[in-house]
């Protein structure tokens, strides 16, 4: 049977670790909060442009704008992955980077080249290891991206897209379902194609709605709801319906607004991951956590079916000693 010491230094040494596990569980469940509240800001702000975009769309005729034409020959594409600086986050990364290295590797099968622009220390390790090429990249900004981050990567494909560098741009991300779940996603930046976007934008519900369970659903539901009603109030369909005139024309208009819809997307996918990285590594500092609650229970256990067993056998070897003096 193990030592009795042993045992007792193994139950404290789960017992710091279990400290240090739980106190990164609530600082995750902290940062989500603020996470969710940065995804709600910038919703009216994505609607609106979404809606003018479209708006003016309709009225450019016949537009030729290189960010919405789509290469005849796709030979090389740009790949966007965004993980985190951090581990400790369970399937988080991984998921990504898997979904990225299988789509790099089919196209590779094709003959398409791919190019990478990497946002987060992991995902730079991964890909200097593989030494496979990484064009751009990130560090130190997963949990609090800026909007400085999205405007240079926006800058980047779109310059590599309208000089013919590359053909497609597609980033790939996590998606945060909820407070615990994340769904890895893949989405077309370039050429733009709106319509993806809509969908992402519609499905904002799921990205800020907590478990029933949870104190704040309401209050989350509550702020998600009244950000949507303020979109829509600034801007409405009636309103951008009605008869404009554009300066210089709407052409112009158009182009000027499609490298800023292009930032957008990229800024939500790197919001929309901050949000999902804090809830994945709730989730896996949960289950640890966990798991040494268990882990320690089953040590006391044994500590103390080990420490019976001990006294047990000194109270028999003393017993044996007093008869063995009775009989002298």
């Amino acid at each position: 049977m193990a030592n009795l010491r042993d045992i007792k230094k193994r139950i404290a040494s789960v017992n710091s670790t279990k400290q240090i596990t739980r106190t990164m569980e609530m600082v995750a469940t902290a940062k989500i909060r603020r996470a969710t509240d940065r995804i709600v800001d910038a919703i009216p702000y994505a609607m609106a442009i979404l809606e003018v975009l479209e708006a003016v769309a309709q009225k450019s005729v016949g537009t030729d704008s290189p960010l919405l034409q789509t290469h005849a020959d796709l030979k090389r594409i740009l790949v966007i992955a965004v993980v985190s600086d951090r581990g400790l986050a369970g399937g988080f990364n991984a998921n990504v980077l898997r979904a990225t290295d299988a789509f790099i590797t089919k196209n590779k099968a094709k003959g398409i080249e791919c190019d990478i622009i990497v946002c987060g220390k992991k995902g730079l390790s991964y890909f200097n290891y593989r030494k496979m090429p990484v064009v751009l990249s990130f560090r130190d900004q997963s949990a609090d991206p800026k909007i400085a981050q999205a405007r240079e990567i926006a800058s980047y494909i779109i310059d590599a897209y309208i000089s013919n560098k590359v053909d497609q741009v597609v980033i790939f991300y996590n998606h945060a379902k909820n407070v615990a779940d994340q769904i890895t996603l893949s989405e077309q930046v370039l050429p733009v194609d709106h319509y993806a976007f809509t969908e992402v934008v519609a499905d904002e519900d799921d990205i800020v709605h907590l478990d029933e369970s949870a104190k704040a659903a309401s209050a989350y539901q509550r702020v998600l709801t009244e950000a949507r009603e303020s979109a829509a109030e600034l801007i409405t369909t009636e309103e951008i319906s009605g008869d404009f005139d554009y300066e210089p024309s709407a052409q112009t208009v158009l182009e000027s607004l499609v490298p800023s819809f292009v930032e957008t997307r990229v800024f939500h996918a790197l919001l929309d991951s901050a949000a999902g990285e804090q809830g994945a590594r709730r989730k896996a500092m949960k289950a640890a956590t966990d798991n040494a609650n268990e882990m320690v229970t089953t040590l006391t256990r044994i500590y103390n079916r080990a420490r019976q067993g001990a006294i047990t056998t000194e109270i028999t070897e003393i017993v044996g000693g007093a008869a063995a003096l009775e009989e002298e």
